[in-house]
């Protein structure tokens, strides 16, 4: 597995779109930084553009990663290798590969602004740290997609549909959903809704952390309320992990009963 993982990762890492990923991040948190000379209002406008940008990289490398490697693929499945290896590889490969050049892109403008003088290192960590998470996440899918859908047009356009559901509609449906039940108890309801999005998790991690209450909306104030910063950190952590481990399983379960 590690030599697929390594053949997988030294093949993204080399192209120009992992470098122009890693550019993009470097170059826009070096302009927030000096154009705000604030860390905290830096790390929360970069906030806006992680958790809309890294999703739609991590779902359009997946499905192509995986469409473009399809004869390696095939090839790889007529050697004595376990399917399980093969794929495992291929996912871990592509997500550890986009995750370093955010985490590159992300940090270095920080470090070189002197970020260690200001008392915000740890909640620059838990925004990469979302970062690293959604990019598992929504590659994962991505590649689940890809693993079902023969059609590379179809899986394409699927893939793409979770990330605008998740990104756009599922906020939209929760909205609306909120002010449909306003005359009832709905913290627990609120609560649950969150839990199904990992990227509101992910906005509601980062903002419990910098403890925002004016930009922490609805869902960020009842996870404060309900479970206190530290608690509803904890609690979103494990919820982006149990994110990141089903799609995966779903991958390795599939890659058992496709036929190529």
């Amino acid at each position: 597995m590690l030599k697929i993982l390594k053949y997988s990762f030294f093949d993204l890492i080399r192209s120009r779109w992992s470098i122009i990923y890693f550019l993009f991040y470097f170059i826009t948190g070096m302009v927030l930084l000096y154009l705000s000379h604030d860390v905290s209002k830096a790390i929360v406008s970069l906030m806006n553009i992680t958790f809309i940008l890294t999703p739609l990289i991590g779902t359009i490398f997946g499905v192509m990663n995986f469409y473009n490697s399809r004869e390696f693929i095939e090839l790889l499945l007529a050697q004595p290798v376990p399917r399980k290896r093969i794929f495992l590889g291929m996912f871990l490969g592509i997500s550890i590969s986009l995750s370093l050049s955010l985490l590159l892109g992300m940090s270095l403008p920080f470090i070189i602004y002197g970020l260690f003088l200001s008392g915000q290192v740890m909640s620059l960590l838990i925004l990469i740290t979302s970062g690293v998470f959604l990019t598992f996440i929504f590659t994962a899918l991505a590649f689940y997609i890809a693993l079902v859908n023969e059609n590379r047009l179809k899986g394409f356009g699927m893939a793409i549909l979770v990330w605008l559901f998740m990104a756009f509609i599922y906020d939209g449906i929760f909205l609306l959903s909120l002010f449909l039940l306003q005359e009832y108890p709905i913290e627990k309801f609120a609560i649950a809704m969150s839990l199904f999005n990992p990227i509101d998790l992910s906005r509601i991690l980062i903002m419990l952390k910098l403890d925002i209450s004016a930009l922490m909306g609805y869902t960020g104030a009842v996870f404060s309320k309900f479970f206190g910063n530290n608690s509803g950190m904890l609690i979103s952590f494990l919820a982006l992990t149990i994110w990141t481990v089903v799609p995966v399983l779903l991958i390795l379960k599939k890659s058992f009963k496709k036929d190529f």
